[in-house]
């Protein structure tokens, strides 16, 4: 795990450091970096693989008092992120509520971003997306101690498979959604920040359509990769993002709900795999043409 200073915070991050192209990699709510694992793990011998743990409720290190944990604002750290890094032409990748910041960064002009991939995610009027991320949203309204008192529940497994939980949200990630729990449970400085996120979310749930009116602007290849038995973010929304992006493909993965980095890594990677030496073959190409 490595550590960056950005305006807001230290920001964990991982990073594989490999050859070929680089994928940005991006969680939702109550996750952290640990989704991509799966992914990363196939990945990583031929391509570099970044992968942020952003303060989205699962991050183990607080973010400064003041600093803006809405989605934009947090869409405004990873474009700092990349930054700061010095990252361009990056594959920009988001699941779940990741896949709403990806949205957000590709309105923007998405200067650092080559191509995108938006994996079963929160869109157009689905935000917060389904009962899960109701439920989530709603408990972000208490204090941050009672917060930690609801999200303790989750620590028996039956709760968390719960259709109000992540039941709906990933068929085979128990053993991982139960260890992203803990920092909420242990550090009140991220129960904090968790009601901070969830309250700025519950007071813009328009946020994504507006974002959407945006996409068409974005004039680079995007994959849209859909869970064919998500029940939390509907097919449907899959299909009209890529209809909304010039440059868009819809692409579904059987057997997975939302979470398609923990119940099919391996199809997921073989995707992103093919998506990014795409990008690298067309970026030949092109220079092959300028000489």
């Amino acid at each position: 795990m490595k550590v960056i200073e950005l305006s807001a915070g230290t920001v964990e991050y991982e990073d594989s450091e490999g050859s070929g192209p680089v994928l940005v990699l991006l969680h939702g709510l109550l996750m952290d970096s640990s989704l991509w694992d799966g992914t990363v793990a196939e990945l990583s011998a031929d391509h570099r693989c970044v992968v942020p743990t952003l303060p989205m409720g699962a991050h183990r290190r607080a973010m400064r008092e003041g600093t803006d944990l809405s989605l934009p604002g947090v869409a405004a750290l990873v474009a700092e992120f990349l930054e700061r890094l010095g990252l361009r032409d990056v594959v920009l990748v988001g699941n779940d509520t990741g896949g709403a910041l990806v949205q957000l960064l590709l309105g923007d002009g998405g200067d650092r971003i080559g191509r995108a991939v938006l994996v079963s995610c929160d869109a157009f009027d689905n935000f917060p997306p389904g009962l899960t991320g109701r439920t989530l949203v709603l408990s972000g309204r208490l204090p941050p101690r009672a917060f930690g008192l609801f999200v303790r529940q989750m620590r028996l497994r039956a709760l968390r498979r719960l259709p109000v939980a992540f039941g709906r949200l990933t068929k085979r990630g128990d053993d991982t959604t139960a260890r992203w729990i803990g920092p909420v449970l242990r550090q009140p400085e991220i129960r904090r920040d968790a009601v901070r996120v969830l309250r700025a979310a519950g007071a813009d749930t328009g946020l994504l359509v507006r974002a959407a009116e945006r996409l068409p602007g974005f004039e680079r290849p995007v994959l849209v990769i859909w869970a064919a038995d998500d029940r939390v973010m509907p097919p449907e929304h899959g299909r009209r993002l890529a209809a909304l992006l010039p440059y868009g493909e819809l692409v579904e993965v059987a057997d997975s709900y939302t979470l398609v980095p923990l119940d099919q890594p391996r199809e997921l990677a073989r995707l992103l795999r093919g998506f990014a030496r795409a990008q690298g073959t067309s970026e030949t190409n092109g220079a092959d043409a300028a000489r």
